[in-house]
């Protein structure tokens, strides 16, 4: 970027209390494969501001992509505008201490540059991860997607801040499809791209991407001859692929402090949860351990500052199964008088930072995946999700999976198609029984996470051990 944030910011003559502008670029490649026939490989790119002022203790904001001098100008007075007619219907007033002033740097945690890896090799791989999901005549489609994500971002602001913040993401899709008659089934790469980490290139291994595709075509095929997921009330374990959609819908979006202020219930709902539960309620049993954890290298949702400028470090949302904190920022947190993070986070340089899940992890126990197991007379075992649904207030819900087996006698037997399973949000945490140890640790997260009016799409990343949970209705999907 050719301008100079900080003089610009010193050029601009509003009477704000105080003024913040926040630069974001990014640059996104994408390449989609099917059937090993390439179907697009496109580069986009978007860069802007969004400022921010402060007047009579209310927010207010404008955005550019006219990257001078004059164009900030010009959005320092329409948020400055924007600011002073909202002031007499402003919901709390605001001061600069809400905006302290914070300095630093972040880099995303890499082995290599994208240059590492050219387009056509990277599209050459693809085609064989798709020769290798190819495991049988009975697979009739196949698809290897790859997206890396360049993202650079600066916020200025008239109190001293200076931070500035580098990106490099990862997020792959490779799946087959399997048919036979009117029998078909999906088996994808622990789930519809939750295969999302920040790093470089490194994440394309040749050889450990084309055995992991080996292995989802096999299993689709497997998926055709297995047996149905019994319908009963059972043990289950989940896999750290699909703990990744279990603390995301029913951990993640019940404690964000907008939904429970009201702010998001005309458009992502709201939340069964009450300001007073804060310090006080059994989220669920002894075993569960929820922290939020920007700090984590490597994850999806990592950083050192959020939108706001907050800095960000691991905190407790559950401790031991007592809900202690809210994934609230800065803003939410003075409105509800409960502790939040910092997870001010906006989708773009035109969008406002709102409340957002980063880094919603699970802490390890100290159970191997063998004695998750070794208890269980009959349960059934499952792994990547496939659906999901999730009432207003995040309470009752049930998830499909892509893949299951049967436990019996304390081992993994039959596999088993269509596994689903239902819950309600606390009776369902407090039947965890068991946490696994960081051998059975996984990493995942989601580039598309919705929330916001106008809406907005934000990375997530969760981390979590797999679990075992006692007496849950599972069911298959004939």
């Amino acid at each position: 970027m050719g301008l100079d944030l900080t003089t610009a910011l010193n050029r601009i003559d509003v009477a704000a209390d105080w003024i913040g502008l926040r630069y974001v670029r990014e640059v996104d490649t994408t390449h989609y494969v099917r059937d090993r026939l390439p179907q697009s490989h496109s580069r986009s790119e978007t860069a802007g501001v969004m400022v921010e002022v402060l007047v009579d203790g209310q927010f207010g904001y404008a955005s550019t992509n006219h990257l001078t001098e004059a164009s900030l100008r010009a959005a320092a007075v329409q948020a400055y505008q924007q600011a002073r007619a909202a002031a007499p219907w402003r919901i709390y007033p605001f001061t600069t201490a809400h905006r302290p002033t914070a300095k630093g740097t972040y880099r995303s945690s890499r082995q290599q540059n994208p240059g590492h890896l050219s387009s056509r090799e990277l599209n050459e791989l693809l085609q064989e991860v798709c020769t290798a999901l190819k495991a049988g005549d009975r697979i009739v489609s196949t698809t290897a997607y790859a997206v890396t994500t360049e993202c650079t971002t600066h916020l200025v602001s008239s109190n001293g801040t200076d931070i500035s913040q580098e990106f490099l993401m990862v997020a792959t899709d490779y799946a087959a499809i399997a048919q036979d008659g009117t029998l078909t089934q999906r088996r994808g790469d622990n789930g519809m791209l939750a295969r999302c980490r920040q790093a470089g290139m490194e994440l394309f291994d040749r050889d450990a991407v084309l055995q992991r595709a080996q292995v989802i075509g096999q299993q689709a095929l497997e998926l055709l001859k297995a047996i149905e997921c019994p319908t009963t009330t059972t043990s289950l374990v989940l896999a750290p692929d699909q703990m990744l959609l279990q603390i995301h819908e029913s951990i993640g979006h019940p404690l964000e402090l907008d939904r429970i202020l009201g702010d998001e219930r005309n458009y992502a709902g709201s939340s069964f949860i009450r300001l007073e539960d804060f310090g006080h309620l059994a989220y669920g049993s002894s075993q569960m351990n929820v922290t939020f954890d920007p700090t984590v290298p490597g994850e999806y949702a990592s950083y050192a500052f959020d939108d706001a400028g907050m800095p960000a470090q691991k905190e407790y949302l559950i401790h031991q199964g007592i809900l202690l904190r809210g994934l609230g920022s800065i803003e939410s947190q003075v409105r509800s008088g409960v502790p939040g993070v910092a997870n001010a986070r906006a989708t773009s340089w035109n969008r406002p930072a709102i409340d957002r899940m980063a880094n919603i992890n699970l802490e390890p126990g100290n159970h191997s995946f063998s004695d998750l197991l070794k208890d269980i007379e009959f349960g059934v075992y499952m792994e990547s999700n496939r659906s999901w649904s999730i009432d207003d207030y995040r309470q009752k819900f049930q998830f499909g999976c892509e893949y299951g087996r049967l436990i019996e006698n304390g081992q993994l037997t039959r596999t088993v198609r269509n596994p689903n399973y239902r819950g309600v949000t606390t009776p369902f945490w407090h039947s965890l029984s068991k946490v696994g140890d960081g051998a059975t640790l996984g990493m995942y997260g989601s580039p598309f996470c919705g929330k916001g009016e106008p809406n907005q799409v934000i990375r997530v990343g969760h981390a979590s051990p797999a679990c075992l949970f006692e007496n849950v209705e599972v069911f298959g999907g004939g």
